[in-house]
């Protein structure tokens, strides 16, 4: 939601070394293979015996070093040139072990988000940072519309009736009749935009260069859509509360930086349409949540699908819990049997294109955070 930064290629594509810093020059002198690869678990699951010999077959003269979540390694660390990291290892840890690795030269995160991975160490080095993206797109839009589909089509409230022993028939709402707004047109956003627009939703988007349109950067093994993504409308980021206002669902795939952070204000949320749904499928800290608790409890919305959460995990003493107009999750939206094998995919792909010195892919800019 920021201005547009440098670091991009021409029409907008990624490039290695992008990002500034000492070391971002480096980063480009690829073509060979790394002396050593330090692993740490993704998505808090081990490396099998095959996914090690899939790392090796790519490069196999690079000595493989495996990082705990809490930044111990089982072996040195200052010959390593590329980092793997998983979910597990925080901002925090991922700085000792980059003070321990001066060789660092690229950085893939399994996920999406990498507010955890441009580190003050990241940053000053210049290392060359590439995500996840299009890894979740598909399993994170078919939670989407499953909640569009329940919440439109009343599903809590004939769960009720059913516990209740209740017969009696509600009316619910065609999702050809709403409209659904997307903050974030990302491969995310441009996923929910293609399940959306498969049942006939009305699409509103926020892009940060709305001048492209539905237009998009290919993703690594970025699964095909049910259809092609389109939007009736594409906003710039001035345009939220115009989007706002249009939307029976909101739903939130902007990435978490400095220019997002509590984008979802008390002002956003009084912008909302009378009755309209929220969900996040982002980051917790794009929302403020006391002003959305309120929203909530005045009925001024119609209710919130929330899978992320200021404080993971949420404490079980948390009113969101209780609250009858809210659907809560505990990070999920995501996870899909498929996900682990496709994430290493992305980093094999991209593995074998830095040890031919070729220009990576999903290369996140690290002046606009994603």
């Amino acid at each position: 939601m920021t201005g547009a930064r440098p670091g991009r290629g021409p029409g907008g594509s990624a490039v290695p070394g992008a990002g500034g810093g000492p070391a971002a020059g480096g980063a480009r002198e690829t073509g060979r293979e790394p002396a050593a690869i330090a692993l740490s678990p993704i998505l808090w699951s081990r490396y099998g015996p095959e996914d090690l010999d899939r790392i090796r077959a790519v490069a196999p003269g690079a000595r493989l070093v495996t990082v705990a979540p809490d930044g111990s390694a089982d072996g040195p660390l200052d010959d390593v040139e590329v980092l793997l990291r998983g979910s597990g290892l925080n901002g925090e840890m991922l700085e000792r072990v980059l003070a321990r690795a001066p060789r660092v030269r690229w950085i893939h995160s399994a996920s999406v988000g990498v507010e955890q991975v441009l580190t003050p160490a990241t940053l000053e080095r210049g290392i060359v940072v590439t995500n996840g993206r299009g890894v979740f797109s598909r399993p994170i839009a078919e939670y989407v519309l499953m909640m569009m589909l329940a919440t439109a089509r009343r599903l809590p409230a004939l769960l009720d009736l059913q516990r209740e022993r209740t017969w009696q028939p509600l009316q619910g709402q065609e999702l050809r009749d709403l409209t659904v707004g997307i903050v974030g047109f990302g491969s995310i956003g441009r996923a929910v935009a293609s399940y959306a627009g498969a049942v006939g939703a009305r699409v509103v988007a926020i892009r940060r260069h709305p001048e492209r349109g539905v237009a998009s950067e290919p993703a690594i093994d970025e699964d095909p859509l049910p259809l092609p993504p389109r939007a009736d409308l594409v906003l710039p980021p001035s345009g939220l509360r115009e989007l706002l206002g249009q939307s029976d669902f909101v739903v939130l795939a902007v990435p978490l930086t400095a220019g997002t952070e509590a984008l979802i204000d008390e002002a956003a949320l009084a912008a909302m349409r009378p009755g309209a749904w929220l969900i996040n499928v982002a980051r917790g800290r794009l929302v403020d949540e006391p002003a959305l608790l309120r929203a909530l409890r005045q009925g001024s919305l119609g209710g919130a699908v929330l899978d992320t959460f200021r404080d993971e995990p949420l404490p079980r003493t948390s009113p969101f819990y209780g609250l009858p107009n809210v659907i809560v999750t505990p990070h999920t939206s995501w996870a899909s049997d498929r996900v682990r094998a496709r994430s290493i995919e992305v980093f094999l792909a991209n593995l074998g294109r830095f040890v031919r010195g070729l220009p990576l892919h999903n290369v996140v800019d690290l002046g606009a955070g994603y």
